[in-house]
């Protein structure tokens, strides 16, 4: 199984991000994990969106920021044209390009931490059973 394919913490997130050429880059877009390492020219060291890589970047996405106060999950006050704005790039961009590699932990826990029970892998973006066996 994939490093990722379990919760990933942001401190788990955090380390799944490295700088070094060898290792593969990662971002989360609507709690989502991608690997961006084939777009490395957009999202590796020095690279014009290196900010939004080892983090959940839904609002900067959404927004079209790297502003560092925008480099979060939280939606919380996006207009809804951002909010369309992030459907069309996660669908358009992230999901039709990157492979998805995980899921954040709060996209499959509760706040308390306690088990999502209405998230289901297979109502997922890209969910493939066989890659999970």
């Amino acid at each position: 199984m994939h490093p990722s394919r379990s919760r990933c913490t942001t401190a788990l997130f955090g380390s799944l991000f490295s700088p070094q050429e060898d290792q593969p880059i990662y971002m989360a877009v609507k709690g989502v994990v991608f690997d961006v390492t084939s777009g490395k020219e957009f999202y590796g060291r020095g690279a014009p969106y290196n900010a939004l890589a080892g983090k959940d970047s839904t609002r900067g996405v959404a927004k079209m920021s790297l502003d560092p106060a925008d480099l979060t999950h939280d939606t919380t006050g996006l207009t809804a044209e951002e909010l369309k704005a992030l459907d069309d790039v996660f669908t358009k961009v992230y999901k039709a390009k990157y492979p998805i590699v995980g899921y954040t932990a709060r996209r499959i826990l509760n706040e308390d931490g306690s088990p999502n029970l209405d998230f289901k892998p297979e109502d997922q973006p890209h969910f493939d059973i066989k890659d999970e066996l």
